[in-house]
């Protein structure tokens, strides 16, 4: 399985079919073949060679995706990695992947600027910058303005190299590279073009980060049949409608809180999303007020994704919405699923435990962390650290995280029940539930809360209501907190952990 093989081969026999739409830019797979060989040249000619780390630091633009397929095409190894990193975070991600080389944007190259020295394994002619010419800098268009676009060299590659390093979201503690190999991303070309029933006339689109593991959701059955791919450079949900209906965009994967976005957008209409085909929620669950709406909405478009970077996946197909809308589906093919007990029993169906599973999306571990790869993957089956349960017909059901548990007065309390409850107020655009100290019971929830811009609900008259909905009385929440946006990654994902953090050293989370 060698991922570089795809875009050549698209190239020759699907040469005239567009393949990239990026602002005012629209490249045929022949064009866009022809860019992806001139920056390969370019960077065997700076001696990179199979196996070398490649970081990737920007934010969207047509040549976050030449990067990655010249770079799989010579056997490199991508390291894409948050455009938002800043300081000893980013640099210890560059030195614990072993880059080799890094391109960022001229924007982000005075922040790198404050790292370099810090990074010794990259050479000085080998941190390249995009845009205007930087100081201390290779020019991205100068490298390649002078390579050939004819084909690179010959790299034989095979199936177990690896593709990539992806860091998990958080930037705390020790790193957690993510590999994933040739064959891996195999995979997701062939698997998920299944599931959400791709074909090579469909148009993708993609309005969240590049960076991140979701993005290849849709990414890889792209470049497997030689779609059309949209690429947003930032997501606005006026410009997202737009363009979904302007370029009949067939497919997209979204975070939640894209898709509450799109919904509430003045220009939401069933007729401007008819092209849709599927609409995939990734990240983190959909509450089901949001899901109701949507299906409503856009009726047999609509799929979840559960899933780790790791490779534990589970989909809820759009087929499937109706009848166990409360879930997030079942085990894709090839991969198994359990419910687990804290003492390794398996569980029965509806009872409450870790999700564990395996497949050959399996990583085959965290770059260089034996120690932390033996902690997550046992006996082959990778432990999520996620709650849940199967219902009688193998569907799961996601409880919450287990580190989002919150224990108070020594009950085990889901954080996910309680957003259910509050995202219904007809008020409430958004919300995150979490543990905060409570001098009586030990924890106890605090809401966190977007309001619908125009509304006037207080936080005293939304926690009262709240209150009396809840089904526990271990669920009330000891306070809400009224926010005017969330913390967010360079993906979207809501950062529940750095509210939490803020909370508990002592900062308030409130506006």
């Amino acid at each position: 399985m060698n991922m570089g093989t795809l875009v050549p081969r698209h190239a020759r026999y699907r040469g005239d079919h567009l393949a990239l739409v990026c602002g005012n830019t629209r490249l045929t797979w022949r064009e866009l073949g022809a860019r992806v060989n001139r920056l390969a040249n370019a960077l065997h000619a700076l001696g990179l060679r199979k196996g070398d780390k490649l970081a990737v630091v920007m934010p969207n633009c047509l040549e976050v995706l030449e990067i990655y397929w010249a770079s799989v095409q010579m056997g490199l190894v991508l390291v894409p990695l948050s455009p938002l990193l800043r300081g000893p975070a980013l640099a210890t991600l560059l030195c614990d992947s072993h880059t080799a080389a890094v391109i960022t944007s001229h924007d982000l190259a005075t922040e790198l600027d404050a790292i370099r020295a810090e990074v010794p394994g990259v050479r000085v002619d080998r941190w390249i910058a995009i845009g205007e010419k930087t100081s201390g800098y290779q020019s991205f268009h100068e490298l390649t303005a002078s390579a050939s676009d004819g084909p690179p060299p010959v790299v034989e590659i095979e199936g177990s190299h690896h593709f990539n390093i992806v860091y998990s979201s958080g930037t705390t503690g020790s790193p957690k590279g993510i590999v994933h190999t040739h064959d891996i991303r195999a995979m997701y070309c062939t698997l998920f073009s299944s599931i959400f029933r791709f074909t090579p006339e469909s148009v993708v689109m993609h309005a969240g980060s590049l960076v991140f593991n979701g993005a290849f959701v849709t990414l890889m059955p792209a470049l497997f049949l030689g779609t059309t791919y949209v690429l947003l450079s930032r997501f606005d949900p006026v410009e997202f409608i737009e363009t979904v209906a302007r370029e009949k965009v067939t497919h997209v994967m979204m975070v939640p809180s894209q898709i509450v976005a799109v919904m509430n957008a003045p220009n939401f209409s069933a007729a401007k999303l008819a092209s849709l085909q599927m609409l995939g929620s990734v990240g983190a669950p959909l509450h089901g007020e949001h899901k109701d709406r949507l299906m409503t909405a856009l009726p047999n478009v609509f799929y979840e994704l559960y899933g780790l970077t790791e490779g534990v996946i589970t989909i809820l197909d759009r087929t499937d919405v109706a009848r166990k809308a409360h879930s997030v589906g079942a085990a894709t093919p090839f991969f198994e699923m359990r419910i687990m007990s804290d003492d390794g029993r398996d569980l029965p169906p509806g009872e409450v435990g870790e999700i564990v599973g395996r497949s050959p999306l399996l990583m085959p571990g965290y770059y260089e962390r034996p120690d932390l790869t033996a902690q997550a993957i046992v006996d082959g089956w990778m432990h999520t650290g996620d709650m849940g349960y199967m219902d009688e017909d193998g569907y799961l059901y996601l409880v919450d995280r287990k580190k989002d548990l919150i224990i108070s007065g020594g009950v085990n309390v889901y954080p996910k029940d309680i957003e259910e409850v509050v995202v219904t107020h007809p008020d409430v655009l958004e919300t995150a539930v979490f543990g905060v100290p409570d001098e009586k019971w030990g924890e106890a929830p605090l809401a966190a809360v977007v309001l619908k811009r125009g509304a006037q609900v207080t936080a005293a008259e939304l926690r009262a209501w709240v209150n009396e909905r809840v089904a526990a009385r271990y669920q009330q929440v000891r306070e809400i907190a009224i926010m005017q946006e969330f913390p967010r990654n360079a993906a979207g994902k809501t950062l529940k952990r750095v509210m939490r953090d803020e909370y508990w050293q002592g900062r308030t989370v409130r506006i």
